[in-house]
């Protein structure tokens, strides 16, 4: 049965790689990407995949995919959440998010929960969150200053975005939609890219030396999408599934938190 899967980041690196899996397993995949030269690439190398532009750290684009995608698919089997940029300095979106938090976090919560009667009509439907669950536990939520306004750090952002979609993923109901946190670990990505010498040269040589490529890292996601958990909430690590609880009290209050930054701009 042929299945409708979207994925954001699905241009490049691992979302793409899933573009093409399922593409060519006959399933109808929509690909979300920031920019028209990653389209490009997109329907060249996978071009069953249906491209859709959309700034991600939009709230008003979010809300404006939402709305195309509820319209033209009102079934969605699954929905990977894998768009992500390393930012080294402090960017700011059109509503006065900083960057990472607006990709990472509240774009996360919004497709998740915008996309819910969608995901909900499938007859297995599955949330996949590539993330760093079971990886790095530094960092938390700045509560007082949640959009780092004073001494952003790119590893702190990161850190916090990490956190922020795994108290957020444990507020997801979603009914018999299932909710998989999933950490990919280090996959050759391109990665270094974003860096500034020397440690872009550094993080080429670890990627050449450690990384897992693109191709390795796909099965085990694409397994997920086939056959989806049982539980509601699921937590794994290239592919092998891991322990994974988060404080009930901080999660309802992150969320609290999101929707009310989320308010002004919705509706």
């Amino acid at each position: 049965m042929r299945r409708t899967i979207v994925i954001t980041g699905g241009t490049s690196g691992i979302g793409k790689a899933l573009a093409r899996h399922h593409a060519g397993r006959g399933d109808l995949v929509i690909a979300v990407g920031s920019g028209e030269a990653g389209g490009e690439r997109l329907r060249e190398d996978v071009p069953s995949a249906r491209f859709v532009r959309a700034d991600l750290g939009s709230i008003r684009q979010t809300h404006a995919l939402i709305e195309r995608l509820r319209a033209d698919h009102p079934v969605i089997d699954a929905l990977v959440l894998g768009a992500f940029r390393y930012n080294p300095a402090r960017i700011e979106t059109e509503e006065g998010f900083e960057h990472t938090f607006a990709l990472y976090v509240i774009n996360r919560w919004l497709m998740a929960e915008g996309l819910r009667d969608s995901l909900e009509r499938a007859p297995a439907p599955v949330i996949i969150n590539l993330c760093g669950v079971g990886g790095v536990r530094a960092g938390g939520i700045h509560w007082d200053d949640p959009q780092l306004t004073r001494g952003y750090r790119p590893f702190r952002a990161t850190m916090q975005g990490a956190r922020g979609g795994e108290l957020l993923a444990s507020t997801y109901n979603g009914g018999r939609t299932r909710y998989v946190l999933y950490n990919p670990l280090f996959v050759a990505t391109g990665l270094f890219e974003p860096f500034r010498q020397p440690v872009r040269g550094l993080v080429r040589v670890m990627s050449a030396l450690f990384a897992q490529p693109v191709a390795r890292a796909v099965p085990p996601i694409a397994a997920l999408v086939d056959r989806p958990p049982a539980g509601p909430l699921t937590a794994y690590r290239k592919g092998r599934p891991i322990a994974f609880a988060a404080d009930r009290e901080q999660a309802l209050r992150f969320e609290k938190a999101v929707r009310a930054m989320v308010a002004p701009f919705s509706g």
